[in-house]
């Protein structure tokens, strides 16, 4: 490039060369002594070369400042064919066809463009240092060398268009300029830049170009350019980085889609034939108060397991809460082994367990009641009425058999007023109990004594005490089988009069005749004796036996109309009543029946 800053700053075209070569080439000559006004260097004129002998003088162009006008570099010979060329008015080299070169002078960038007078020259700005020129195929960017040409938007703007800034000059020679080629580099650098030059001088390490570089646009793109035409430098950490990230993230899908699948597959079965069995739906968790889950559903929160442990022996049974202040009504053979210095500890169908204290007992009626302390949220079980049950009717029995807590138990009442008689493992007959029973086929094993049996409104109507056991055939009578359909319950009403008497005085009291019977007549009927235990007379005087008229000998075969067969019917018959209730006797004396009413009397309860 031939331009220099004039005198206001801004760059000029020198005159055109003065000759051509007989190719039409141009050569450059050795630039002036920069002595120009203020510093600036002015345009020198070239010396006329040796023309050839076709060649015309051109000394006769005029000197005045021309717009640059963009030229293509030429192309080294290839082999190529030349294309067709016109020679121009301006004898420009013919396209594709070298020339002499000379050494262009060092120029450099100005610090600032400075703005543009009118009607003055493009300034076009010089290259960076020079360097030597790099290889042949090698593209100039502005300040960086790539290994590619450049694109098409690499160069310059044409005529007409804004001068462009220093980071956007352009890197081909303007019209007029030598067209650079790809000739070495001459082994002697120009000479250093003059002292006192207002622009800075070259970065020590920066890429540098000479301004006879080559510009091939036929040759492969390396990089992608910018709009300014540096080089594009991808940024290879943060893309490796995405897709690192991608290839993580993709993954993590795919695993889980694969885990999904897998799992379905390995529910579902893989293939075409998948075995799905019918199921029916999920139904309301309640059940009609009437029904056996219903029925335990409302009974079970009132229902205890004691556990009994005493200095000789210990046990299991059950019981049911009967009021909020914490009393608790099972039966008197679970309660026994604990003595008077035993231990009984309740647990609640919650799971929380209390100690509890016995409020009393008694064994003619195989009940006891005890009490716990400090228990919130108790659920009395409601009571019933035994006298309305009816064989058939359908029970439910709650307890803990064998220790299994909570088990629910079906039947039905399967007989009324079953006189049975239970204990007397002591020998001396007062552990015996005398229960005129309900009978039930619904399952009941030991562990379920003490239970409550409810009717179908989840009402007790008997406390579940005794069972009839198949004998396990060794003849010792130890044996202890399981439930056979043999069950037994004191009925309710009779139970509840124990029940308040135990609570509120600590005994029970047993209504009574007032005789003494002989419990080995084998007849049938009870059999009045002919003297007491301590000797005295059968008939005690005064009692109720007495003011009824009855007589030692006398065999009594009914009460209230319904036959007894033995001395211990009688004794339950009489123990289902209350002290003071009447009752109508028929009895047989010297071969004739004779009919006589009484009124039970009481005696404390051992």
């Amino acid at each position: 490039m031939a331009g220099v800053p004039g005198a206001e700053g801004n760059f000029g075209l020198g005159p055109p060369l003065a000759g051509a070569n007989s190719e039409g080439d141009y050569e450059l000559t050795a630039p002036r002594d920069a002595s120009a006004v203020e510093g600036d260097f002015a345009p020198a004129r070239p010396e006329p070369t040796e023309a050839p002998a076709t060649g015309t003088p051109d000394d006769d162009r005029s000197t005045e400042p021309v717009d640059a006008v963009l030229q293509a570099p030429v192309e080294p010979a290839t082999g190529r064919p030349e294309a067709a060329h016109v020679t121009d008015s301006t004898s420009t080299p013919p396209y594709g066809v070298p020339g002499p070169w000379a050494p262009a002078p060092p120029v450099q960038h100005p610090a600032t463009a400075p703005a543009l007078a009118p009607g003055a020259a493009i300034p076009a700005p010089p290259p960076p240092p020079l360097s030597a020129p790099p290889a042949h195929g090698t593209s100039v960017t502005r300040g960086a060398v790539t290994s590619g040409p450049l694109k098409d938007h690499d160069v310059p703007a044409p005529h007409g268009s804004p001068a462009p800034t220093p980071a956007e000059a352009p890197s081909t020679p303007s019209h007029g300029s030598p067209v650079p080629s790809s000739a070495p580099a001459p082994e002697n650098p120009l000479p250093p830049q003059p002292s006192g030059l207002p622009f800075p001088p070259p970065t020590p390490g920066a890429s540098t170009r000479t301004p006879w570089q080559n510009y091939d646009p036929w040759a492969p793109v390396a990089a992608p350019l910018q709009q300014t035409g540096a080089a594009v430098v991808t940024p290879r950490r943060r893309t490796r980085r995405a897709l690192l990230a991608g290839a993580l993230l993709l993954a993590l899908v795919a695993g889980g889609v694969g885990g999904v699948v897998g799992a379905y597959l390995e529910r579902n079965g893989a293939g075409g034939d998948v075995v799905e069995l019918p199921q029916a739906a999920e139904e309301p968790t309640g059940r009609a108060p009437g029904s056996v889950a219903g029925i335990a559903a409302r009974a079970l929160p009132s229902v205890v397991t004691l556990h009994v442990s005493g200095a000789a022996e210990s046990g299991t049974g059950t019981g049911f809460v009967l009021d909020d202040r914490g009393h608790i009504l099972t039966n008197n053979h679970v309660v026994e082994p604990a003595g008077t210095d035993g231990e009984i500890s309740v647990t609640f169908h919650s799971g929380d367990t209390a100690k509890a204290t016995l409020v009393g007992r008694d064994s003619g009626y195989d009940l006891a009641v005890v009490e716990v302390s400090d228990v919130r949220g108790l659920k009395p079980m409601a009571l019933g009425n035994s006298d309305n049950v009816q064989v058939g009717d359908p029970v439910v029995a709650i307890g803990a058999p064998f220790d299994l807590e909570g088990t629910v138990t079906s039947g039905i009442i399967s007989a009324k007023e079953r006189p049975i008689t239970a204990g007397g493992e002591s020998g001396g007959g007062t552990d015996v109990s005398y229960v005129d029973a309900l009978q039930t086929d619904a399952p009941i094993n030991p562990g379920n004594s003490g239970g409550p049996l409810l009717d179908s409104r989840a009402r007790v109507v008997g406390i579940n005490s005794a069972i009839r056991s198949a004998d396990d055939g060794s003849g010792s009578g130890t044996g202890q089988a399981g439930s056979i359909g043999l069950g037994f319950a004191i009925p309710v009403n009779q139970a509840k009069r124990v029940a308040e008497e135990l609570i509120n005085t600590g005994k029970a009291t047993h209504p009574v005749i007032g005789v003494t019977l002989d419990m080995d007549y084998t007849g049938d009927g009870a059999r009045v004796g002919t003297k007491s235990g301590d000797g005295g007379p059968a008939v005690t005087e005064g009692g109720p036996g007495d003011r009824a008229g009855l007589e030692a000998g006398d065999v009594i075969t009914a009460v209230d109309g319904r036959r007894i067969h033995s001395g211990d019917e009688l004794i339950v018959k009489t123990r289902a009543h209350r002290p003071g209730d009447r009752l109508e006797l028929t009895l047989k004396r010297d071969g004739r029946d004779k009919n006589i009413s009484l009124v039970l009397g009481s005696s404390d309860g051992a």
